[in-house]
């Protein structure tokens, strides 16, 4: 069932819980009038569900939610296992989970779960059944979210047991495992399953992939165990979702994503402010685990309590954050938190509502922008992003190239961002996918650091290319099988078909290697540099780029490659180029596939684009300076917000917003 919403939601984490029931109506009246239509409980609410052992209380909430009901505004609800209660650790000690060194974890943080301990999969089983019986019917929850945040590992005997059944069951046989783990390296060959140990530091790259890989199988079942239990007590147009945290390392999102209904997850800035041409990119990633719209579960209202400085989003940028979310991609926005816990770990976390229960300064701003949800909600009904760019994401790749980096400073998302940037700072709206998903539709997909290379990845590359696209493959492409080891191949690998080039050698760079071409002008390659080969000359492959004098070895080698296969192209970019360069390369191929800007804005104005089931086309124009901004537009206008009508130049205030269709 698709579960796109009819309406853009604003809304909260909301903890009636922590108040006496007496507040709750004035908390709710000040989230109606700002203009709330949704909020988020019972995430963490455990020990108020069960406080003893299969003693429930669950009328506090069904009271909360018909409260927030009667004020229009809905409730999606937390299963609050990521918060166990201190009978529950202290009767199953086995449920709390074991760090690198075997030491457990202690009662009173969060997520502090073993994953594959039997104990807690029943006790969680127990409480979701509960909460599913009670709350499950309630025509006014119209969301489910699973845990929160999952991210503990458990290095206890229970999961490396589990590790190695997986194992067992992953390979079938020892022989197949010290095979493809190449285990006589250093008399690392096993005899028996239960030899095989939790790597818990720098270990066979194979293992460790493999163990990275139960990782994920290991909070899919989990999270599976809730879905299935859930979804069998539920209506079929309510969903179900998990709050992830955009580029978190620890699990293959693709995987967990799967048997949700939406994708969602919790965006905090941190220190200083938000570079939209950065979160843009994660907007995309998270849009990509279902490949439509998303939520953002939880937000922050100001200011975190975590980071090196805590400071606060300048006046105005909350606003532009969140229409910012919803040009990417978004339904709805919560902030967390409503109001400020009086004690516990996140005291000083920003709030809308302070600790004296009297709003805080930003709250003008959020009823600003709930009367303007409400009053665009319509106009974006159902609408959708539609890029022509594809940015291909792997977590295996991921994890095998931060293992060994070979250059302290690459990093594998640092470098996939280093292509986004640029396409979203000229506004050219990109998907960021899984790199198995199908690519037909897209003029150009990027390949950033595919490392790891299986015979059906290369298959649906070379098939994408053959029919007509074009595709860019990056530094260290195709090094490494699916178990982690070494393909008996220079790269690309069998990538070597389209491209006609390969790798003769890398070189981590201690200092900068010149290089220059048409596309990319006098610039040089920081960190990584490839030297490359043509293998077939007949082939008419064009050296886009070479070297200038660099350490003899990359002297006027080639840098950067083209060639055309079938119906479409391949770039090889050997280079990690400046950014400067890497703008010019990427405006170079744009203009060739004819994929061109939104709109042209000035530097620190942002354009998005979505567009609705009947094909039109709605245009979110977002100032993300501190000062006002002029554009030209294009074409006749109507904007949204104001009702303005007309053509010619739109001034933007610091921060300020548009929402604009074409002027019939």
């Amino acid at each position: 069932m698709n579960h796109t919403s009819t309406k853009l939601h604003l809304g909260a984490a909301y903890y009636p819980e922590h108040w006496p029931e007496a507040r709750w109506p004035e908390d709710i009246r000040l989230m109606r009038e700002a203009g709330f239509t949704v909020a988020r409980l019972g995430e963490f609410a455990w020990s108020s569900f069960e406080p003893t052992e299969n003693e429930f209380h669950f009328g506090w909430l069904e009271q909360a939610i018909e409260l927030l009901a009667k004020n229009g505004i809905a409730s999606v609800l937390g299963t609050p296992t990521a918060a166990p209660p201190a009978w529950l650790t202290q009767k199953y000690p086995a449920t709390l989970a074991a760090d690198e060194n075997g030491q457990r974890y202690e009662h009173g943080k969060r997520c502090q779960y073993c994953v594959n301990s039997p104990e807690y999969h029943e006790r969680s089983r127990n409480i979701v059944s509960q909460m599913a019986e009670h709350l499950g019917a309630n025509p006014n929850v119209i969301g489910w979210q699973i845990d929160n945040e999952f991210n503990t590992v458990c290095y206890c005997d229970t999961c490396r047991a589990a590790f190695q059944q997986y194992l067992a069951k992953k390979f079938e046989s020892l022989e197949s495992l010290n095979e493809n783990w190449a285990t006589r390296y250093w008399s690392q060959s096993y005899t028996s399953w239960d030899q095989i140990p939790i790597p818990k530091a720098g270990h066979n790259p194979g293992l460790m992939l493999a163990f990275q890989q139960f990782i994920t199988q290991s909070f899919k079942k989990y999270q599976k165990l809730q879905v299935d239990l859930l979804r069998a007590r539920l209506p079929e147009n309510v969903w179900i979702t998990h709050n992830f945290m955009g580029w978190f390392p620890t699990y293959d999102h693709y995987e967990l994503s799967a048997d949700l209904d939406l994708a969602a997850w919790d965006w905090y800035v941190g220190s200083g402010q938000p570079d939209y041409t950065m979160t843009g990119a994660t907007h995309d990633l998270v849009r990509g685990f279902k490949r439509r719209n998303f939520w953002v579960m939880e937000t922050q209202p100001g200011n975190v309590n975590w980071s090196t400085v805590n400071n606060h989003v300048n006046q105005g940028g909350i606003r532009a954050m969140a229409w910012h979310a919803v040009g990417h991609g978004a339904e709805a926005l919560l902030y967390w938190q409503w109001r400020s816990a009086l004690n516990g770990q996140e005291q000083y976390h920003g709030s809308l509502v302070d600790q004296s229960g009297q709003p805080r300064p930003l709250y003008a701003e959020i009823a600003q922008l709930g009367a303007e949800f409400a009053k665009v909600s319509d106009l974006l009904a159902g609408s959708e992003i539609k890029a022509k760019v594809a940015i291909l994401n792997d977590y295996n790749s991921r994890w095998s190239l931060n293992w060994q980096r070979q250059h302290q400073d690459f990093d594998y998302v640092a470098h996939l961002q280093h292509y986004c940037k640029p396409l979203a700072a000229r506004n050219i709206p990109v998907d960021i996918i899984s790199a198995d998903e199908p690519l037909h539709g897209y003029r150009l997909v990027i390949a950033p650091s595919l490392v790891i290379l299986n015979p059906e990845r290369t298959a649906h590359l070379i098939e994408y290319v053959k029919r007509g696209g074009t595709l860019i493959l990056t530094l260290r492409t195709g090094m490494k099988d699916a178990n982690n080891s070494l393909l008996p191949l220079r790269q690309p690998g069998e990538l070597t078909e389209i491209a006609n080039v390969e790798v003769e050698e890398y070189y981590p760079l201690d200092t900068p290697a010149p290089l220059s071409g048409r596309m990319i002008g006098d610039s040089f390659s920081r960190l990584w540099a490839e030297r490359l080969r043509i293998l077939d000359p007949e082939l008419n492959t064009l050296a886009v780029a070479n070297y200038g004098q660099k350490n003899g070895w990359l002297d006027g080698q080639i840098a950067i490659s083209y060639n055309q296969h079938g119906k479409g192209g391949v770039y090889y970019v050997g280079a990690y180029l400046d950014e400067k360069a890497q703008a010019k390369m990427l405006e170079h191929i744009c203009n060739i596939r004819s994929i061109r800007p939104l709109m042209d804005t000035p530097p620190g104005v942002e354009v998005c684009q979505r567009v609705t089931p009947q094909g039109e086309k709605i245009y979110l124009v977002i100032n993300h300076l501190e000062v006002a901004a002029k554009v030209s537009l294009p074409w006749a206008a109507r904007e949204h917000l104001s009702g303005f009508t007309g053509k010619g130049a739109l001034t933007l205030a610091p921060y300020g917003i548009a929402i604009l269709t074409k002027d019939a």
